[in-house]
């Protein structure tokens, strides 16, 4: 091997996944995490074994190269691989390709355009709703007929290590009919995955289910941060605004579909039967073990959750077979979130809301704080990583410190 990958790295030979960096001397362009370092790939294509235009590979996001399709990104991949495991391969004797992860600076991986966030697990949404509803009817009644989902706000997604500030909203004090305005008190992250769209589609088309796949070029962890209490009062009639448009965050390596071919598992069951669009054939949930830390300022990291991907009622197929059914158009780089990624058991629920059970739960913090929602200055990080029969496919962090409201 020509790059020393320690063992459990997320970044394995059998991942390749691609991002933007840039170092002192190097501009933001685009890369491939191998191991503890990064293959720079305008490096590697003056090398002349590319057969496409090294601009697309100079650029600050990936929208160019992705555009040239899966023929062609999938054979960058599978090359490097090859290339990777060849001590006589274009890549031997030449660490100036090679920069270390830590000697770089990650950026936005894509331009997104638009971004639409899903509301897909059962778990979650039933926990939502005997909170905030009733215990008895959970679900509302269109929910297991449509991935439920929302318009949300591109221009406030950022990349892992990007801090943010605590949002100002309305909110409804208990016991008042009438709001007061100020910095939220019940600051959450969701933890969820996010697909990047990997084909432009014209108005009037509609992808299947079972040409979703095609048009999905990979996936990266997300964190839909949410104000719950601004929240609460706002998203009645039209649902999430301010709560959730102040940020979500990304990590920066997107890990394509093809790396995750191994870890494809049945999803659940789905009772009723669904509409004739959204059936689909084979295997389309994906087991990714999905972590969650909290880490106060100055103190270390408690594990708050543990879930997994596989868990998602509605599938990605059926997400993007949904938003195109009425003609929506969709664009290279647009971004959707898969929604809060919750299990059956406590530990495994995705948010604070349900870990802490809108506050009635506490969690016990390391330090000897706890947590009933995020406190100013704690960092939340998100883990997530494939394994089985000796290969694993990570997506490395996506970290994120809650700074007081502006």
């Amino acid at each position: 091997m020509i790059v020393n990958i320690p063992e459990n790295s997320d970044f394995s030979i059998h991942n390749i996944p691609f991002g933007i960096f840039s170092t002192k001397d190097r501009n933001p362009r685009a890369g491939v995490a191998i191991g503890e370092h990064i293959l720079d790939l305008a490096a590697v294509h003056s090398l002349g074994v590319f057969d496409f235009d090294i601009a697309v590979l100079n650029r600050n996001n990936l929208n160019d190269f992705i555009a040239l399709g899966k023929s062609v990104t999938s054979k960058v991949r599978t090359d490097i691989q090859s290339w990777l495991q060849d001590d006589n391969s274009v890549l031997t004797g030449k660490p100036e390709l090679f920069v270390k992860q830590s000697e770089a600076q990650m950026h936005m991986p894509v331009h997104v355009g638009d971004y639409t966030d899903f509301y897909s697990s059962i778990e979650h949404a039933t926990n939502v709703g005997k909170m905030f509803r009733d215990p008895e009817n959970a679900l509302l009644p269109n929910w297991k007929h449509i991935p439920v989902g929302y318009h949300g706000r591109a221009s406030s997604i950022i990349v892992s290590g990007q801090p943010i500030h605590r949002p100002k909203g309305q909110t409804l004090p208990k016991d008042s009919n009438t709001p007061v305005f100020g910095p939220s008190q019940r600051l959450d992250f969701e933890l969820e995955m996010g697909f990047v769209v990997g084909k432009n589609t014209q108005m009037g088309d509609t992808v299947s289910t079972g040409e979703a796949e095609d048009h999905i070029f990979g996936l990266v962890l997300f964190n839909d941060w949410s104000a719950r209490d601004i929240q609460k009062w706002e998203y009645v009639p039209l649902g999430p605004f301010l709560a959730k448009n102040f940020a979500s965050s990304i990590s920066p390596w997107i890990v394509t579909l093809e790396a995750l071919e191994p870890f494809r598992v049945a999803g659940p069951k789905q009772e009723p039967k669904v509409l004739p669009y959204l059936e689909y054939d084979g295997q389309k949930n994906y087991d990714i073990h999905l972590e969650v830390g909290i880490i106060p300022e100055g103190s270390e990291e408690t594990n708050v959750c543990q879930s997994n991907f596989k868990h998602m009622y509605w599938n990605m197929a059926q997400q993007l077979a949904h938003h195109t059914v009425n003609g929506c158009n969709v664009h290279i780089g647009d971004m959707m979130a898969s929604g809060t990624i919750s299990g059956k058991d406590e530990d495994s629920y995705g948010s604070m809301l349900e870990l802490a059970w809108m506050g009635t739960k506490p969690l016990q913090m390391k330090d000897g704080t706890e947590r009933k929602f995020i406190n100013d200055g704690d960092t939340v990080s998100m883990r997530g990583y494939a394994q089985k029969d000796g290969i694993r496919v990570g997506f490395g962090e996506v970290s994120t410190k809650v700074m007081p409201a502006k």
